[in-house]
C-alpha cells in the first residue's frame, strides 16, 4: 500500500500539488497575464511550423491548443509551454510527403502511448544521458534544413513542388533564381528586421506579431502581388475539424514505427531539455516521469483532433518565466487565448504573407541553431567533434532518424574507446618507484601490478597485453585492484584465463584491495577458487614472504 502511494505522489502533475497547497491570488493574476503574453506570440509560431511542415495553418493553431492546454494541465512543470515546435519540421515533413497527413496522424498516434509508456516505466531519468555533442548536432542540423526550407517564400520563388531532400532543394532554387519576386523579398527582409529589432522598443508585444501586422497591412492597403495563407490554403477554418482516419494496413503501420519512435524521442527529449531550462530560471524541479506522461496524452489528443506532433517549447516556455508565469495556470490560459483567436481572427490569419512567415521561420531557425554552442563543442575534444559533425551532415544530408541513431551508436562506441583509453596497468617500480617498492620489502621474484579504470569489455584486451608482456615468470604475483571501479563479464574471462596461465607456469597469483562490489563479482567466477584473495596489500605482501619460505 505505502509503495502505490508513493508511485501515485511521483505521477501527481504540478498543477494539482499546486492547487492543494495553496496559489495566491497575486500570482494567479499574473500568471493569466502572461498566458495571454505566450498565447499572443505563439499565434504566429503555430501557423509558421504547420505551413513549414506541409500541413494546412489550423493544424498548427489546433495543436498549440489542445496539446498545449493537456501539457500544462497534466505535465510534471510549473512553466512548461506545449505545442508545435521547429523541430519536428523535419520528421512531420517528410512524414506528410511520403505516407500523407493520415500517415502523420497515425504516427503521431503511436508517438503519443510510446511516450506514455517512457514515462510510466520512468524513462524520463535515462533521456539526460543522451550525448550533448548529438543533441547540440541534430538541433543545429534542424535549424539548417528550416531556414533552407523556408527560401522558396521568403524570396517568392515561383515554384509548383519543392523538393524533401536538402541538396536537390537547393538545386530546384538555382533553377528558378530568375523567378525572385523584389517585394516578396523586402516584406521577408523587413520581418526579420522587425523581429529582432523591436525588442528595443517595446518587449511587451512580440516582433514577430508586429511584423505580421504590419507586413499583413502593407500587402493589403497596397495590393501587392505577393503570396499568401490564403493563396496557397485558402481559408482558415475557425473550427474543429473532424479527422479523417484513413484505414492502413499492416505494412504501412509498421513503417510508421521508426518514425514514431522519432516523434517519440524527440518529443522527449526537447521537453524535457525545455524543463531543465526553466528549472534553471526559476530555482524549481519538474517530474520528468509525469512530463513524459503528459507529452504523450497532449500528442494522442493532437492526433485525435487533426493536430501535428507537439512537446514542450524553450522559447514559449522562457517567454512565460519572463513575463512572470509561476504555474500551469499560464500555460492553460496561453492555450485559450490562441482558441479565442482561432475562433475570432482566423477569416484575417489567411491574409498574412507567406514571405512574411518565411522572414519569423528564418529567425526561428538563427535562435534554434545556437551557433556559439556549436562552436564551443567543436572545439572540444576529438570525439565531441566527431559526433558532433557526423550528427549534424547526417541530420542536413540524409535524414534525422538515421542521424540519432547512427549518432548514439557512434557517441557510445567513442566513449568506450576513451574509457579503455585510461585503463591502465602498471607496476609498482613505474607508480611508486624503486625506492618506494623496497621500502616494503617485496621478496625477489614477486611482481606488483596496479590496475587503474574499469576492467569492462573495451579495456580487457589492454589489460591482457600489458601483463602478457611481462619477459619473466615471476614467482608470485600480486594485483592492486583498488583503482578498479567495475569488472564486467569480458574483464572477468580475460583475468580468469591470465590466472590460469600463471598458474600453470607454477606463478602464484594474488588479488588485493578490492571493492566490495568488484569482490563480489569475482567470487561468482571461478577466480575466487584460483587466486588468493587479500583486502589489504601490507598483508597479501607478508602472506607472500611466508608462503615464498615455506617453498
Amino acid at each position: 500500500m505505502q509503495l502505490s502511494f508513493k508511485y501515485l505522489a511521483d505521477f501527481t502533475p504540478k498543477l494539482f500539488t499546486l492547487l492543494r497547497q495553496g496559489i495566491p491570488k497575486a500570482q494567479i493574476r499574473q500568471d493569466i497575464l502572461s498566458g495571454v503574453i505566450v498565447g499572443i506570440v505563439a499565434l504566429p509560431l503555430a501557423i509558421a511550423f504547420a505551413i513549414a511542415s506541409g500541413v494546412s495553418p489550423e493544424k498548427g493553431l489546433i495543436t498549440a491548443i489542445f496539446a498545449g492546454f493537456i501539457i500544462s494541465a497534466f505535465g510534471g512543470s510549473r512553466v512548461q509551454i506545449g505545442g508545435p515546435t521547429g523541430a519536428f519540421i523535419v520528421i512531420v515533413y517528410g512524414i506528410v510527403q511520403e505516407y500523407g497527413v493520415e500517415g502523420l496522424t497515425f504516427a503521431t498516434l503511436i508517438a503519443g502511448f510510446m511516450l506514455m509508456l517512457m514515462g510510466f516505466f520512468r524513462l524520463g531519468t535515462l533521456l539526460k544521458y543522451i550525448p550533448h555533442p548529438l543533441i547540440v548536432g541534430f538541433t543545429s542540423g534542424i535549424a539548417v534544413i528550416i531556414f533552407s526550407s523556408q527560401i522558396r517564400d521568403f524570396f517568392g520563388l515561383q515554384m509548383e513542388k519543392l523538393p524533401s531532400e536538402f541538396l536537390e532543394k537547393w538545386a530546384a532554387y538555382a533553377e528558378h533564381i530568375q523567378s525572385i519576386n523584389p517585394l516578396a523579398t523586402a516584406i521577408g527582409l523587413g520581418t526579420i528586421l522587425i523581429t529582432l529589432f523591436s525588442k528595443k522598443i517595446t518587449t511587451k508585444i512580440p516582433g514577430s506579431l508586429i511584423a505580421i501586422v504590419a507586413a499583413t497591412l502593407v500587402v493589403q492597403l497596397l495590393h501587392l502581388p505577393v503570396d499568401t495563407i490564403e493563396t496557397k490554403f485558402g481559408e482558415i477554418p475557425n473550427t474543429i475539424p473532424t479527422p479523417q482516419f484513413k484505414a492502413l494496413n499492416f505494412e504501412q503501420i509498421k513503417s510508421l514505427l521508426s518514425p514514431a519512435f522519432a516523434i517519440a524521442m524527440l518529443g522527449g527529449i526537447e521537453s524535457l531539455l525545455s524543463a531543465v531550462v526553466a528549472d534553471g530560471m526559476i530555482g524549481g524541479r519538474h517530474r520528468s516521469n509525469v512530463e513524459l506522461v503528459a507529452q504523450g496524452a497532449a500528442n494522442i489528443v493532437s492526433a485525435l483532433v487533426g493536430g501535428i506532433p507537439a512537446t514542450g517549447a524553450i522559447a514559449r516556455t522562457a517567454t512565460n518565466v519572463k513575463n512572470g508565469g509561476r504555474t500551469p495556470i499560464a500555460g492553460i490560459v496561453h492555450a485559450i487565448t490562441l482558441l479565442v483567436i482561432m475562433l475570432v481572427a482566423a477569416p484575417y490569419a489567411k491574409l498574412i504573407p507567406m514571405s512574411c512567415l518565411a522572414g519569423i521561420l528564418i529567425v526561428v531557425a538563427y535562435n534554434m541553431s545556437e551557433w556559439h554552442i556549436f562552436r564551443s563543442v567543436y572545439r572540444g575534444n576529438y570525439y565531441d567533434r566527431a559526433v558532433l559533425l557526423t550528427v549534424f551532415f547526417l541530420t542536413v544530408v540524409f535524414d534525422l532518424i538515421i542521424a540519432i541513431e547512427i549518432g548514439m551508436v557512434l557517441s557510445a562506441f567513442l566513449f568506450i574507446k576513451r574509457m579503455s583509453d585510461i585503463t591502465q596497468v602498471s607496476s609498482i617500480l613505474e607508480t611508486q618507484g624503486e625506492q618506494e617498492a623496497a621500502a616494503i620489502d617485496l621478496p625477489k621474484g614477486v611482481m606488483v601490478y596496479e590496475i587503474t579504470g574499469a576492467l569492462f569489455f573495451g579495456a580487457a584486451q589492454t589489460f591482457q597485453d600489458a601483463l602478457q608482456q611481462t619477459n619473466q615468470t615471476p614467482k608470485a604475483i600480486i594485483l592492486n585492484f583498488r583503482n578498479v571501479p567495475l569488472v564486467d563479464a569480458t574483464g572477468l574471462y580475460r583475468l580468469g584465463e591470465l590466472v590460469k596461465n600463471f598458474k600453470a607456469q607454477g606463478t602464484l597469483v594474488y588479488l588485493t584491495e578490492y571493492l566490495p562490489s568488484v569482490k563480489a563479482e569475482i567470487m561468482k567466477s571461478e577466480i575466487g577458487e584460483s587466486a588468493t584473495m587479500h583486502p589489504t596489500q601490507l598483508y597479501c605482501i607478508n602472506d607472500v614472504k611466508e608462503k615464498l619460505k615455506l617453498t
